[in-house]
């Protein structure tokens, strides 16, 4: 172990670190417009942590007043592609080049792992910037065919100011799930982190501002959903509200644009994703990809593989080989030392929720085979142990409510028609798994689950390459790949008669 990755390096660097932050408005760091602020408290030790600007709707008409500035003037959209590339990737050098500040501050909100921070939150936030830049000086205009006495140019053209409202289990990776294609398009954005995790997001506008990103093209409101959320989303010169978060929001958010101007909205909501084992399948692979699937992050993952639906005859031998993954591989611990695979969850009140939702599943008629419940208490963070919890019917709370922790529920099955009943009994359609060596079974379940993303004999492999979002209520729209860039455009027709 080398001293950079020991608890005392993070410890001395948090020591030296000032956490008091203000609004991201115009290119600078302002107070909120009333004076407030809020205290957040660290979910590693349930210390008190950073202390916030508290926005309202008087900070959020000027974050919106400054992007409609930006984007009227085309200080950023009227830029040549090849200069925007150029600051868009040099942003992306400066996020590698602070990754071990921003992976703390990430930590200290959200109480993942250090290490997972540093080496997946801000490498995929770099790599999300990197891929949007390098796509700024490729996309094309169209000539519509239309015969020799005219021509009808079809342009793809910035709505104008965005609002992003991003959630805080990945804070960095999905800011740059927004920030990357809406600003590469042309747009202002105006971004409202979630009120637990807004001091990487704080960190990232600065370094947009040192890479030379113009000032009021990215702003930032930190505050509460009903104080800031809310009036983004109902403000008359927001055209598009991208959203991450939970469904119930996400319907909120649809009813703001109804009420207001009609704006577009993105939604990626919640998931209660199935992974399907049947009996054929290579158990130790369904162990890992189960184990990590619904376990990393602490479970605190939209796509989390929480359903493991299972051919009866091999339950009881996976979910043994399930609990020796963890054993062996997904160490619980305190989020600056080296072996912790997963943290604490986020606050007080989810680990309340999901310690409320294991007892449910438990006086449903659920068996807690392993783990899922409370441990490490003496730190006064808030850790729950990862756990399956077996003999669930699809029709019991703890299989149909998103958990957002580290709780696998085991629903058994029989017959192939029998787990794809159950695989697709949810309101939502955000991801899905199955496991067996039997590849045109494989390619007929996989084709059949009702879900935006789907995996064979493998969990959660992504690239930027290819779109992520869901389907029923876990939302439209979708980021990543280049097909993010469309939703924050709309197309343009120009005519042109001769003769």
């Amino acid at each position: 172990m080398t001293e950079q990755f020991s608890r005392a390096y993070w410890e001395d660097r948090l020591a030296g670190l000032s956490l008091d932050r203000g609004h991201f408005i115009e290119g600078k760091v302002q107070p909120a417009a009333s004076g407030k602020t809020f205290t957040r408290t660290r979910p590693m030790d349930g210390q008190p942590g950073a202390v916030l600007a508290r926005g309202d709707v008087a900070d959020v008409d000027l974050a919106v007043a400054s992007a409609r500035k930006a984007f009227a003037s085309a200080v950023w959209r009227g830029k040549e592609p090849i200069e925007k590339k150029k600051i868009m990737l040099r942003w992306a050098e400066l996020i590698r080049a602070h990754g071990e500040e921003l992976a703390l501050l990430e930590t200290l909100d959200v109480g993942k792992p250090v290490q997972a921070s540093l080496g997946v939150d801000v490498r995929l936030c770099a790599e999300g910037i990197q891929y949007y830049g390098e796509m700024v000086d490729k996309l094309y205009d169209e000539i519509a065919p239309t015969g020799p006495k005219a021509r009808a140019l079809v342009r793809k053209v910035p709505l104008g100011v965005i609002a992003a409202i991003t959630p805080w289990n990945y804070p960095m990776i999905i800011d740059a799930w927004k920030l990357g294609p809406a600003i590469a398009a042309g747009n202002s954005v105006v971004l409202k982190p979630a009120e637990q995790s807004s001091l990487s997001a704080l960190r990232l506008a600065e370094l947009a501002i040192e890479a030379g990103l113009p000032a009021g093209v990215f702003n930032i409101i930190t505050g509460f959903g009903e104080e800031v959320g809310k009036p983004l989303a109902l403000h008359m010169d927001v055209d598009m509200v991208a959203f991450t978060g939970s469904t119930e929001v996400g319907k909120l958010i649809m009813g703001y644009a109804a009420q207001s101007n009609l704006k577009r909205v993105a939604l990626e909501l919640g998931g209660k994703s199935p992974l399907v084992v049947f009996e054929d399948a290579d158990l130790d692979a369904a162990a890992s990809a189960a184990a990590w699937g619904c376990f990393y992050n602490s479970g605190e993952t939209c796509h989390a593989a929480t359903r493991l639906v299972v051919q009866r005859s091999v339950q009881d031998k996976l979910i043994e080989k399930i609990e020796a993954v963890v054993k062996r591989e997904i160490a619980l611990a305190h989020p600056f030392e080296p072996s912790a695979q997963i943290g604490a969850l986020i606050e007080v009140e989810h680990m309340d929720k999901v310690l409320g939702l294991i007892a449910t599943g438990e006086k449903d008629g659920g068996r807690r085979v392993f783990g899922a419940e409370r441990v490490l208490s003496e730190t006064g963070g808030y850790y729950v142990s990862p756990g399956v919890i077996t003999d669930v019917t699809n029709d019991m709370r703890i299989a149909r409510q998103e958990i957002f922790g580290p709780v696998l529920a085991a629903i058994a099955f029989d017959t192939e028609e029998e787990a794809l009943t159950i695989a697709n009994d949810t309101i939502y359609g955000l991801a899905g798994a199955v496991f067996t060596r039997d590849m045109d079974r494989a390619h007929r379940f996989s084709e059949a689950i009702h879900a935006g993303t789907v995996w064979i004999n493998t969990y959660d492999m992504s690239n930027f390459a290819t779109p992520f979002g869901g389907f029923k209520q876990s939302g439209f729209g979708r980021d990543r790949s280049v097909h993010a860039i469309d939703k924050y455009c709309d197309y343009k027709t120009i005519w042109q008669q001769f003769g």
